[in-house]
């Protein structure tokens, strides 16, 4: 896998993206209460995928929510999963559980197989717009993930993950002049000039 990461245009239209995340933000939030009010109420851990299933239903009921693709909004649900897992593992490290953050620091989102689309040139469409990017490197290999990221700036990049292109082998020819050792099947001369004659010097390859 290889991580490319481009800086996107200004435009006022980059708005509707940093709405985005900031509804990613609250979906977030949301998400990090029901996990602390299922524990209080059955003592036990929420599972990732009656999470995912519950925020769904939610989402069709809450325009704001559907600003973030249903793919972000699954993502969202596994990485809090993740967090938990850790905290599960190294409690005893100090690990703390994942808690509630500011909508306004939050800073990203990230898409997987749908809800973009890479156009020509330095173009992306996201939902039903149309951004551009720097495109400041060449990008190879099938996108994995796609993700948003606000910087503290306000700025915004894309950041692709993408199988990563091995590159063909190479096959690189001594050159027959310089540093050139020519091997017969028993016996090499290494010639050597000696002012105006020719010295033969037999060297048995081993």
């Amino acid at each position: 896998m290889k991580t490319l990461k481009f800086k996107l245009y200004q435009s006022n239209q980059n708005k509707h993206l940093k709405q985005s995340i900031n509804a990613a933000g609250v979906i977030y939030n949301h998400c990090i209460a029901l996990h602390k009010r299922y524990y209080r109420m059955w003592g036990k851990h929420l599972n990732c995928s009656k999470l995912q299933s519950h925020i769904a239903k939610l989402r069709k009921r809450k325009a704001f929510w559907q600003q973030v693709g249903s793919q972000a909004v699954q993502d969202i649900c596994q990485r809090i999963e993740k967090a938990y897992q850790l905290f599960f593992k190294h409690h005893k490290k100090g690990v703390r559980p994942p808690g509630f953050k500011k909508v306004r620091r939050y800073k990203s989102f990230t898409l997987k197989q749908a809800g973009y689309k890479l156009l020509g040139g330095n173009r992306i469409k996201i939902g039903n717009r149309v951004y551009q990017y720097w495109n400041s490197r060449e990008r190879e290999g099938k996108v994995k993930t796609l993700t948003i990221k606000r910087t503290t700036l306000g700025e915004l990049f894309m950041v692709v993950v993408v199988d990563s292109v091995e590159e063909p082998e190479t096959k690189v020819e001594t050159s027959r002049i310089a540093g050139a050792r020519f091997r017969l099947e028993n016996v090499s001369h290494l010639l050597r000039w000696n002012k105006n004659r020719i010295t033969a010097i037999p060297e048995t390859v081993p």
